[in-house]
């Protein structure tokens, strides 16, 4: 896979993309961010006056202002002043302590917005370098390079490419390799049609979609060449496995992200063609043109051009995943939305953990995604509801306590909330002892300047017995401990 024309890349490294931060402009940009963000949520049904939600926009606008910085940032002034000469190193190409030179910087964690749904995505960097001209460049500045490209609106391939020409151009290297794992959050396959919540299909994340690509420069575009072998040894070190990749051959997917490939389906039967695929989409009302168009003076607030190629159609696709968090739909069914004795069953083996206690019921590992109202991005995990049986030694089926689930789940949240909700309404039902654990990974733990990969949290509500019987609870926890520790 070929790196970008080396032209190209100079002319990006002469020139600054954007404003200064904390000038007038970028301000003005901000408040735009802010006022579309309001759209959004009076799309979604929600009052952006009410608590919870009236810091919603700025917070967004500042996230997403930190995760496009790249478009102000050029590389020359990153790797000016970082390039030092190293006694040993020939002029031709680098024979550093005569073992051949090569220079990877390992597990660089990254994120970036995908350009195709504004959803951020997380990555892991590996950069190999063979320095020449008796230049070296500090290690620091290797992840700082890839980090100013990956804070604008990407694609793997792109980005790979966009990094490994940057630092050809930059320190002239005899070769640079740019391997790069990245991993999206899952779309819902379908929509929620079905005005019964209990048949309607789950938005339930089964894992990352995951893609790996390469991009190399001078050396390292001769697949035969020892450096080549160096490098994905190196690699190797650390358990990463990067020979799966044929960089050499095989064409580049045309578009990795999720929602590229979903059949976008209409509850009203009325659709249009999507000019970007040719596929059937929804035709949007009036509510949901408003929020489009938001959308769209959001990316231009960011210094993007909406009718890019790659972008054209982007709005459309984050305001698709966006409603499956509307508000307005749910609120209408809540009130009917009752665990009664009808969706009770007598006890059976078959699916239920009975503990020593004899009472405690348990389901393990039911899955969610939701959306964060303080920012709004997806949260998504698994819930795990205990509960003491009735006198009757009835339980609440798997199917019923999923649906509750999701229909808690749909909307815009916080987990502290959801936990909450999910145990009071079990316990209403019950009346004798609940507890809800629940176990997420939030989105906005990767972008936000937090950058904290594979963080999770962890929310738990006691209601009933469980409150007061510490070894009920206990032995509860050790349940999802052991259910975890053996994959069950």
């Amino acid at each position: 896979m070929g790196a970008l024309d080396d032209a190209h890349l100079d002319e990006e490294l002469q020139d600054a993309v954007g404003l200064e931060p904390g000038s007038g402009s970028e301000t003005l940009s901000t408040c735009e961010i802010e006022d579309a963000v309001k759209v959004l949520l009076h799309g979604l049904g929600e009052d952006p006056g009410r608590e919870g939600l009236k810091k919603t926009p700025l917070r967004v606008a500042k996230a997403l202002r930190d995760g496009t910085r790249g478009y102000k940032q050029k590389v020359k002034d990153i790797v000016q002043g970082a390039l030092f000469p190293e006694a040993g190193l020939e002029n031709g190409m680098g024979c550093a302590g005569g073992a051949g030179g090569l220079v990877v910087v390992r597990d660089i964690d990254l994120f970036s917005y995908c350009e195709s749904c504004l959803l951020p995505f997380s990555i892991q960097c590996h950069v190999g370098y063979i320095p020449s001209g008796e230049r070296v460049v500090g290690l620091s500045k290797l992840s700082r390079v890839a980090d100013v490209f990956a804070r604008r609106l990407q694609e793997p391939q792109r980005l790979a490419d966009e990094i490994s020409s940057a630092l050809q151009s930059s320190i002239k290297p005899a070769g640079v390799a740019v391997s790069l794992q990245c991993w999206h959050i899952q779309f819902p396959e379908t929509l929620r049609c079905k005005s019964n919540l209990r048949h309607s299909s789950k938005l339930d994340m089964q894992g990352w979609f995951k893609e790996s690509v390469f991009s190399s420069s001078g050396v390292f575009k001769d697949e035969n060449h020892p450096f080549w072998d160096d490098f994905l040894a190196l690699l190797k070190f650390k358990g990463i496995d990067m020979e799966e990749i044929d960089a050499y051959h095989s064409p580049p997917a045309q578009s990795w992200c999720p929602s590229r490939s979903m059949d976008i389906s209409s509850c009203n039967g009325h659709s249009t063609r999507n000019p970007t695929n040719g596929k059937v989409s929804p035709k949007p009302g009036a509510a949901q043109t408003s929020m489009i168009a938001a959308v769209t003076s959001m990316i231009e607030a960011l210094g993007e051009d909406p009718s890019r190629k790659e972008l054209v159609g982007t709005p459309s696709r984050f305001v698709h995943w966006l409603t499956n968090f509307k508000r307005s739909n749910f609120e209408m069914k809540l009130n009917g939305f009752n665990l009664s004795r009808n969706d009770l069953h007598a006890k059976t083996a078959n699916g239920v953990a009975v503990t020593e206690l004899n009472e405690i019921h348990t389901e393990l590992n039911l899955p969610f995604c939701s959306q964060c109202e303080h920012h709004l991005l997806p949260f998504h995990g698994v819930v795990h509801i205990g509960y003491f049986g009735s006198d009757e030694g009835e339980i609440i089926q798997r199917c019923i306590l999923q649906s509750l689930v999701h229909f808690y789940g749909i909307k815009l949240q916080v987990q502290e909330r959801l936990t909450r909700q999910i145990a009071e309404t079990v316990y209403s039902v019950l009346g004798t002892g609940v507890i809800v654990v629940v176990e997420a990974s939030h989105i906005c733990m990767i972008s936000r300047g937090i950058e904290k990969v594979g963080s999770s949290t962890a929310t738990m509500a006691l209601l009933g017995r469980f409150s007061t019987e510490p070894k009920a609870k206990a032995m509860f926890l050790r349940t999802i401990s052991k259910h975890n520790a053996t994959g069950g």
